[in-house]
């Protein structure tokens, strides 16, 4: 550090508070460029010939650009990186900037390259000034000259037309670089007009400046009288010299123009692969005429113009194509789904570039299951491409079947894995499935290498919701690890449950736990209505951008139509404890007084009680007795007993002089139905009684 300190110049401790009086005298400002921190120091003339204040500069030389016009700093830059590059002591040139009023002015630098023993650049020092009134005075005795640094400028005007095209991904972004006030000033045009060959005819794309359209002009054919329809017919450039020959070349066009003062035009045909793709018109109010090498740049500069068309209207089909994809392999309409509330978005991704796709594998379902459930899919394929979205569309229609063929949570994960590891593809898949029971709120839910859940509460607070995990779809079954527990939620009416990918999650410069503690606070803040969330919830990831898409699934539990007395009751019974088997039952008996009619009471209460020591005598653990109404069509009583053993409950005889053996027999002879659940790595074996309203 010693000797690159040695090595470069030191300035005054009060630099550049008081410059140097030659520099002064020569109305000169001077600068010291720090290659090093990048700073760029300048003295008080400086800033008086850039027109900025002190307060408005703050030694980085990206501030400048207020000043010094884009295609101008383009060519300084590479001024200067050339000079460093051939190992160059000093470098000089003038470029115009522009003034606080607007005006452009032209100015004069000098720079001297200070390098270290080594030969690496360290500093540049220079001067800047005014370079007006020495090239007036110099215009005069430099006419050539000043021809041939025009036409240097007009092809330097193709290159920098043509550098900026380069990054234009749509049509609109092609005509975007010609209209910007910028563009027209380098092309020294005051009008642009441009059009699209469409089916034999010609559609305006581009009009110029505001108030300069031409009514009847937007779709013209290719045979009439205009002048962008003559140089698609011919194939051939038309440039126009004076107002006379426009006036009298073409009597339709010329009266709605007069008033943008056209002295010249040059009308080019936009030709790719000796076809027409349409036409560009460059209109003029300050020359008259066009010199051969004038031409030749102008013929050039739309030959860029047709190729850069070309590559925008083929990004635009194929983006057209990949949404179509996209939006064919996602569901068309979502179910409505008794007793919840739902909504789901989507939104591409957009990645930059000119080979971007607006396109990826992220996808959402709603599947209607038997007995008033619903399964709830969030998912996402990896890649960004149309190979992605068609994998996505084959994995949401094959993890669909499974689900509608009854399969419990973690058979419908297991089996899909197995399908995308047999699919002729090496792309894996995160995916979380999650089966609601709307009618008692219970949610069993698998997750696959996806992130978790979140469950917001009626009041707005929002939360994660732990889901136990397995590997990714396709990576499980490559390493045979098909095993996917099953995580339980309750989902209370008014409660929402939110799958969401990572694309909504990921924020740059942000891990996961961070970004999903941001989403949580933006659901707590946002509205009820899950409509509404979803709109926020996609308008954030739209304002934020990100080469991710998202998908989005919203589903929120409804209440139930008529007050349930009591709502549900929920008692923990642990293994030799007569206490809280007393209270259990003692519950199950209030339950029945309260909701059920009074001749069912001792039903209720047997099959319940036989649940309950079924669980204590044949598992290990504790038992959770939970008892709900439930409202729809018929009103209905229901008993859960949950587990911890993963053994299925089954019938058996008892025989003549048999004591067990008849619980199940009892449960099927007096319950209206009973069945049995997967919850997490236990089961809950429950059992309804239909409890009608007393009179």
């Amino acid at each position: 550090m010693a000797e690159r300190g040695a090595s470069a110049l030191s300035l005054p401790d009060d630099w550049p508070a008081h410059p140097d009086p030659i520099l002064v005298l020569n109305r000169m400002g001077g600068f010291d460029w720090d290659l090093d921190t990048g700073l760029f120091h300048m003295d008080a003339r400086a800033h008086e010939i850039f027109d900025l204040r002190p307060e408005e500069y703050d030694g980085d030389p990206r501030t400048l650009s207020v000043r010094v016009p884009q295609a101008e700093a383009i060519r300084l830059d590479a001024l200067v990186a050339q000079a460093i590059k051939d190992g160059s002591e000093n470098y000089g040139a003038y470029f115009r900037m522009r003034l606080r009023g607007g005006t452009l002015r032209w100015t004069h630098t000098q720079g001297y390259i200070r390098r270290d023993a080594t030969g690496r650049p360290r500093r540049i020092i220079g001067i800047v000034r005014d370079a007006t009134e020495e090239l007036d005075d110099l215009a005069a005795r430099r006419t050539e000259a000043a021809l041939d640094d025009a036409r240097r400028e007009q092809t330097s005007v193709v290159q920098l037309t043509t550098a900026a095209l380069a990054h234009a991904r749509t049509v609109q972004d092609v005509i975007d670089v010609l209209k910007d006030t910028h563009g027209l000033t380098h092309l020294g045009a005051t009008s642009l007009v441009m059009g699209l060959v469409e089916a034999g005819r010609i559609r305006l794309i581009a009009e110029g400046p505001e108030g300069s359209f031409v009514p009847g002009t937007l779709v013209t054919g290719i045979d009439e009288p205009y002048p962008m329809s003559e140089v698609v017919r011919t194939l051939t450039p038309r440039f126009i010299e004076s107002p006379e020959e426009f006036a009298g070349g073409y009597p339709m066009l010329w009266p709605h123009i007069t008033d943008l003062k056209i002295t010249s035009a040059a009308y080019l045909p936009l030709i790719v692969q000796a076809r027409p793709i349409g036409a560009m018109g460059l209109l003029y109010s300050d020359r008259r005429g066009f010199t051969p090498e004038e031409r030749n740049i102008l013929v050039a500069l739309g030959s860029s113009i047709a190729q850069s068309l070309q590559r925008a209207m083929f990004y635009e089909q194929e983006k057209d194509i990949a949404e179509g994809l996209q939006q064919a392999m996602l569901p068309r309409t979502i179910p409505s789904v008794p007793g919840a509330d739902v909504a789901v978005r989507y939104r591409a991704a957009t990645i930059g570039g000119t080979h971007g796709r607006d396109i990826g594998g992220d996808w959402y379902d709603l599947i209607p299951l038997p007995g008033g459930r619903v399964g709830a899919v969030i998912g996402d394929v990896q890649g960004h491409d149309t190979h992605a979205a068609a994998v996505m569309g084959q994995l949401r229609i094959v993890l669909r079947a499974y689900a509608a063929e009854g399969h419990p949570p973690a058979t419908v994960m297991a089996r899909a894995s197995v399908f995308l590891h047999e699919l002729d593809t090496d792309r894996f898949a995160t995916c979380l499935y999650a089966e609601a029971d709307l009618s008692t709120g219970v949610v069993q839910a698998v997750r696959a290498g996806h992130i978790d859940p979140l469950l917001r509460a009626p009041d707005g607070v929002c939360r994660r919701a732990p889901v136990p995990g397995g590997l990714p779809l396709g990576l499980s079954a490559e390493f045979g690890s098909l095993d996917y527990p099953v995580g339980t939620i309750e989902l209370d009416p008014g409660h929402t449950l939110l799958l969401c990918t990572d694309g909504l999650v990921e924020q740059p410069g942000a891990d996961l736990d961070d970004g999903l503690d941001a989403l949580t606070a933006l659901i707590a803040s946002g509205p009820e209505d899950v409509r509404e969330l979803a709109d926020l919830l996609i308008d954030v990831a739209e304002d934020r951008g990100g080469d991710d898409d998202v998908a989005l699934l919203l589903l929120r539990r409804r209440g139930p139509d008529t007050a349930q007395a009591g709502g549900r009751l929920q008692q923990h019974v642990a293994p030799g404890d007569p206490e809280a088997l007393a209270e259990a039952r003692h519950m199950t008996g209030a339950a029945v007084r309260a909701w059920g009619p009074s001749d069912r009471a001792d039903e209720i209460e047997l099959v319940a009680d036989e649940l309950i020591t079924n669980a204590l005598m044949h598992t290990e653990g504790a038992a959770i007795v939970t008892l709900r109404v439930l409202t729809g069509t018929d009103r209905r009583l229901r008993v859960e007993v949950e587990d911890s053993s993963s053994a299925l409950p089954r019938r058996r005889e008892a025989g003549e002089s048999g004591v067990s053996g008849r619980g199940l027999l009892l449960v099927d002879l007096l319950a209206d139905g009973w069945g049995v659940e997967a919850r997490g790595g236990g089961k809950c074996v429950w059992c309804e009684f239909l409890v009608p309203e007393e009179a």
